[in-house]
């Protein structure tokens, strides 16, 4: 798990630096003296958890925490006991250390956090099956055909169409591929060419900067070729 502290004192900034070396599992990869930086750092890196001093100057803890849109999970650190009611009012908040922060009780928060994100995981796991199970309907001369998500193995865009195949039948769609690869799960689909999208278990073989399929043989685009490999089960 890595994390990042924001406080305006140095030395609280050395406390939790310290802590996090001494906590297992536990990866600081930057700390910062007022939430602006935080946030510059924040729209290029990803972030697990945030170790966060609730009095700055200009930019209070609370008014960082609401600029957040996705906020990963974030535990306060402040000398002042009063802000707990209203810390806990933000689902991301995790808890809340009061100064001077003691091991065993920084360890507590941590495993909080971690917790936290196994919860977030696995409901992100069960969002992703349950949108796989799920059948969407097309419209095809005023008529609405159901298609079964697993059963499609291949969709390519051609001008303003899309065509669409399965197991069963290939269909003709007036729509985007951007619009389709919308319903598709991220778990079972991935673009892998400006023109078409492939179910990646329906994959037969591999060669060069190509996929068979079927008997379609697919390109590869070269933008796209790493993060298909790294979506292949490889031996």
């Amino acid at each position: 798990m890595n994390c990042i502290s924001i406080d305006d004192e140095k030395l609280a900034r050395t406390i939790i630096k310290t802590l996090c070396d001494e906590t297992d599992g536990l990866q600081l990869i930057g700390e910062f003296p007022n939430a602006m930086q935080a946030i510059k750092f924040l729209n290029e890196h990803d972030v697990d958890l945030i170790f966060l001093d609730i009095h700055m100057p200009d930019f209070t803890g609370f008014d960082f925490v609401k600029t957040l849109k996705n906020p990963p999970s974030i535990v306060l650190t402040t000398s002042d006991p009063k802000f707990a009611i209203e810390a806990f009012q933000y689902e991301c908040i995790v808890d809340y250390l009061l100064k001077p922060i003691k091991a065993n009780r920084f360890k507590m928060a941590v495993e909080k956090a971690k917790k936290q994100q196994l919860i977030a995981n696995k409901v992100a796991e069960n969002k992703a099956e349950s949108k796989l199970e799920n059948d969407f309907y097309i419209n095809i001369d005023r008529r609405l055909i159901k298609i079964d998500i697993p059963s499609i193995y291949l969709v390519e865009a051609k001008g303003d169409y899309i065509h669409i195949k399965t197991e069963d039948k290939n269909y003709t769609v007036h729509s985007t591929l951007k619009k389709i690869e919308e319903k598709l799960p991220e778990s079972l689909f991935l673009k892998i060419h400006r023109s078409y999208i492939i179910n990646l278990k329906k994959i037969i073989d591999i060669e060069d900067n190509s996929v068979l399929i079927k008997k379609d043989v697919i390109p590869v685009s070269r933008s796209k070729r790493p993060e298909l490999m790294k979506r292949l089960d490889l031996l």
